[in-house]
């Protein structure tokens, strides 16, 4: 007991020494400055290391304490970072922390200094700061190296969004740098005359190889140096999604997630996200070699539930999922398999399958889908081990997929994979009547009916159609009818049938049966119904008809139609009771004109037209203009035409035309209004309302005036195409009354020459005749031949001249005759002079009548001529007169001799002659200039030669013993005839 008070004593004692020493202490003021602080650089992440002691602390005592450091740059009044770092601080511990500038440490000086504080609660207050360290300079751009220009940081690593400070460091401050991002000059701030720092916002992702930023230096406009860096730009590291795990075998279980982004970048620089699982309740972990999945084996004790955490992790942060898993409650079956159809016929099929086993005493849920026809059914089925369903209702001849998965009854999590087959059904009759029209032509003596039909649907056809039986009773001889197969696809018939009633019925068959009838009744009277024709206006969803109900008993109503390109016959069966419907097709088109006609069916099954409508599903502007004929054109007026155009054959109903009117004066007449063209032009307009008015006089105009005018129609939709104006000019006022004179005569000349062209030949006859023929020559047959009866043809050496009729112009000159010194006046010229040449015979004494005849187209003299004649020669004509009338032979001669001689003396072009034979009549000519007592000429026997003698020329005096019967001298360019 007094071992135990002595240590007691002893215990207090060297507690209260321990408290005394510690009140000196802090009476004291412990220094504890840091000391020993050193600083290096890490370029890769560009960071400062600090590292420093604190002395003076109580040996072996932990003390907590508080050091603020302080970071100044370039200068040290220039701090750019001030914080605290709290740590609990050893006897003789050297401490280390860490700092990371934003600025290159490259790119400037960096200075660092150091004060602490205790923290401890063992350490009663007040505590003070100690004072600060010195301060710890640190530069980096003495080791650059002996080049102009360095760029920084060297392939720096930051995710997308974030800010960078880039910097350039130039050893000589004359030379002028830009620095460019990705080719676009950026601008910095001047840290220093050789230092200039870039700082870059929300740096965005560019490409996995990196953003390219280069600094170009250059003195005056040469370029000395160019030097550059790449930024690493990572997309940010997102945290896994949909992360979750499963079994199918109570082995494994299979976890996955979506990765989301990629963070991977080139040349290395980062490799893409990995990830990494953990389950904490057995403290396991495993790195996952996929991106998106990892599998866990599952351990034969009794663990059910599972706390698993997914890592994924690159080179600048870490992201993180937990989950909570309960093995049973996660159960992902396998497919089932093995799937049949059994006892399949035309409404029934067994549909049978088997899963996979999992544990003792498994149920599961199975559902089964059943897709045909466009329809889809759904059953569900719990099974243990097979599964086994029956599906009915089905429909004939038709192709069914079944499928089938399956889950976990007890805990349903998902559904397995499906797994399915197809089958078709048996055929059965068709169960539905075909839908039947007619379309009945009307002839005398029959009626051409065609019949069309609509192809059974699927639902109904129950098979594939093979034939259509068409049958034909005469109504009114029950005994005769008529079969007729059809073979499918066809949907059509034609029937040509007399003025009897008929019955048709119409049936599908297939395979195993036909279909009920339908039946069409066409009556013995024609269908020739005059009914009136009703416009209507079609919309987007189609046509809207709406009809009168038939009186009597009616047991539906048509509307058919024609659908365009196809012109293929539609049709569309109303009830009873219905008097309107909506008429839509995908095939209506927009500016075609569509025809509806409407029937009423009645108990007889007799169609009967109530009603015809027409309409355009969309109406459209008309396709074309008019052609337009100006006609009545006068000085004041003209009148347009258009009686051809057709209005049926546009793509709307034709409401009305437009005439467009334009002149130099640019005042539209009366009922013409003011109007402007889709290009700015102006003009006058007037507006005809009535379709069928298709002309238009247009009046009040001036003469000789210029005028253009264009006709359009128009729709509802708008007007016809722009087209160009045509171009009139009114003519002045009095060439309307030329126009009329004219006209008359020009019609009379046309006739005259129409006529004359048709009497040419007659008239050819009439004015100038063809040249006498000597073998067709009437004369001949007065002339009886002596010496040979057979000679019609007269040689020339036979003939000698009778007379010759010379027809002189009134000239001032003297003609001396043949044989005489008498001259002739131009007074005694005025009448024809003959001279006649007979053959010298003692027995006459002058010269007697002799038969001539005048030819008018050899005649050159003027129309005054006048006929044959004989000039008078005394009874007793001398020996020179006689002489002449000697042969042939010397006539001949004489006139050439003295023609030779004296043709320089007469002028050319005085002297005409006329053609007289000398067996012209004397009864033809000039009677009074027949000698009074003419001297009986010899019988003339022949034809004699006829010869052309001008009365100017001075004939030689005849002497006595001149054997010159006759001499002619003809003007230059006259012919010897």
């Amino acid at each position: 007991m007094a071992l135990f008070v002595v240590f007691q004593t002893t215990f207090f004692l060297t507690l209260l020494s321990l408290r005394t020493y510690q009140s000196e202490v802090l009476a004291e003021r412990l220094p504890l400055t840091p000391v020993s602080l050193k600083v290096s650089t890490n370029s890769i992440h560009q960071s400062l290391h600090l590292q420093w002691t604190v002395h003076n602390l109580p040996y072996h005592q932990e003390l907590k304490m508080v050091f603020q450091i302080q970071i100044s740059r370039i200068e040290t009044s220039n701090v750019v970072w001030v914080g605290n770092y709290s740590t609990t601080v050893k006897w003789n511990q050297v401490l280390h922390w860490s700092w990371e500038s934003e600025l290159p440490l490259e790119c400037a000086t960096h200075f660092v200094r150091i004060k602490s504080v205790m923290d401890d609660a063992s350490f009663p207050e007040p505590n003070f700061w100690s004072n600060w360290s010195s301060w710890e300079e640190v530069s980096v751009q003495d080791s650059l190296g002996p080049r102009i220009l360095f760029v920084f940081p060297k392939d720096k690593l930051v995710e997308e969004g974030s800010n960078v400070t880039i910097c350039y460091v130039s050893r000589n401050i004359q030379n002028n740098v830009s620095c460019y991002l990705e080719g676009k000059q950026i601008h910095g701030e001047q840290l220093d005359p050789h230092v200039t720092a870039f700082n870059l916002h929300s740096v965005p992702f560019i490409r996995n190889r990196g953003t390219n930023i280069y600094c170009e230096a250059s003195q005056g406009n040469v370029s000395k140096c160019i030097e550059g860096i790449v930024l690493f730009v990572s997309k940010v590291l997102e945290e896994p999604k949909d992360f979750s795990c499963e079994t199918r075998d109570f082995k494994t279980l299979h976890c996955t997630w979506d990765p989301g982004t990629d963070t991977a970048l080139g040349w290395s620089k980062q490799p893409s996200q990995s990830y990494t699982l953990f389950e904490s309740f057995s403290g396991e972990k495993k790195l996952c070699t996929h991106k998106n999945w990892c599998d866990w084996q599952i351990t034969q004790d009794s663990q059910e539930t599972y706390n698993f955490t997914l890592i994924a992790e690159n080179y600048l942060r870490k992201r993180s999922v937990n989950i909570l898993v309960n093995l049973t409650h996660r159960v992902y079956l396998m497919n089932p398999f093995s799937v049949n159809f059994e006892n399949v016929n035309a409404t029934n099929a067994i549909m049978t399958w088997k899963v996979h086993s999992m544990r003792n005493n498994f149920t599961y849920l199975c559902q089964i889908e059943l897709h045909g026809e466009g329809k889809m059914m759904q059953y569900d089925v719990s099974i243990n081990v097979n599964g086994e369903y029956f599906l009915s209702e089905l429909e004939p001849a038709t192709e069914y997929m079944a499928r089938v998965r399956c889950a976990d009854a007890s805990h349903f999590w998902k559904w397995s994979e499906w797994s399915g087959q197809n089958f078709t059904t048996l055929e059965a009759a068709p169960s539905e009547a075909p839908d039947v029209w007619r379309s009945v032509n009307s002839e005398p003596g029959n009626h051409t009916v065609t019949l069309f039909w609509k192809p059974l649907s699927k639902l109904h056809a129950n098979g594939k159609i093979l034939f259509y039986n068409v049958v034909v009773e005469n109504l009114d001889k029950p005994s005769r009818s008529e079969l007729r197969s059809i073979p499918a696809p066809a949907n059509s018939t034609k029937l040509i049938l007399d003025r009897c009633s008929y019955q048709i019925c119409i049936t599908a068959n297939n395979s195993v049966g036909a279909s009920p009838a339908s039946i069409i009744v066409i009556s013995a009277d024609p269908e020739n119904k005059e009914v009136e024709e009703e416009r209507i206006a079609g919309t987007e969803g189609g046509f809207s008809l709406s009809w009168k109900p038939q009186p009597g008993d009616v047991i539906g109503y048509v509307v058919d139609w024609c659908d365009h390109p196809q012109d293929v016959l539609q049709w569309k069966n109303v009830g009873p009771n219905t008097t309107s419907t909506v008429i839509s097709t995908d095939a209506f088109r927009p500016g075609v004109r569509y025809d509806f006609r409407i029937y009423g069916l009645s108990t007889k099954r007799i169609a009967c037209l109530l009603e015809k409508k027409t309409g355009y599903s969309q109406e459209l502007a008309p396709s074309d203009n008019p052609h337009v004929l100006v006609d009545m054109l006068t000085s004041h007026s003209f009148t347009l035409s258009w009686k051809d155009y057709s209005t049926e054959s546009q793509p709307g109903f034709i409401q009305g035309y437009h005439v467009y009117l334009k002149s130099k004066a640019r005042q539209c007449h009366p009922r013409f209004q003011k109007a402007v063209l889709s290009d700015g032009s102006e003009c006058c307009k007037y507006k005809i309302d009535n379709p069928e008015e298709k002309a238009l006089i247009v009046d009040n105009l001036k003469p000789e005036s210029f005028y253009e005018f264009f006709v359009t129609p128009f729709t509802s939709a708008g007007e016809g195409p722009n087209a160009t104006f045509t171009k009139v000019t009114t003519p002045d006022e009095h060439s309307s009354m030329l126009i009329h004179i004219l006209l008359p005569m020009v019609f009379c000349v046309l006739l005259i020459m129409i006529v004359c062209y048709l009497k040419s030949q007659w008239i050819k006859e009439t004015c100038y005749p063809d040249i006498p023929d000597p073998y067709k020559s009437s004369i001949l047959s007065l002339i009886k031949f002596k010496e040979n009866p057979h000679l019609t043809i007269m040689n020339v050496s036979d003939c000698i001249p009778d007379a010759i009729e010379v027809v002189s112009k009134p000239e001032g000159t003297k003609i001396q005759l043949l044989g005489t010194r008498k001259s002739l006046t131009e007074t005694e010229l005025t009448k024809p002079n003959y001279l006649y040449l007979l053959p010298t015979e003692k027995n006459h004494s002058g010269p007697g009548p002799c038969i001539c005849f005048e030819n008018f187209t050899y005649k050159q003299a003027a129309s005054d001529a006048g006929s044959c004649g004989h000039v008078p020669v005394p009874p007793k004509a001398p020996p020179s007169m006689l002489g002449l009338m000697t042969s042939p032979e010397n006539v001949l001669k004489a006139l050439e001799k003295n023609y030779m001689n004296s043709l320089g003396e007469v002028p050319a072009g005085e002297t005409s002659l006329n053609y007289v034979s000398q067996l012209a009549s004397p009864m033809s000519g000039d009677k009074d200039s027949l000698p009074t007592n003419p001297v009986e000429p010899p019988h003339c026997s022949e034809y004699k030669m006829q010869m052309a003698v001008p009365l100017r020329l001075a004939l030689p005096p005849p002497t006595e013993t001149s054997s010159l019967s006759s001499s002619t001298l003809l003007d230059p360019g006259e012919h010897y005839r």
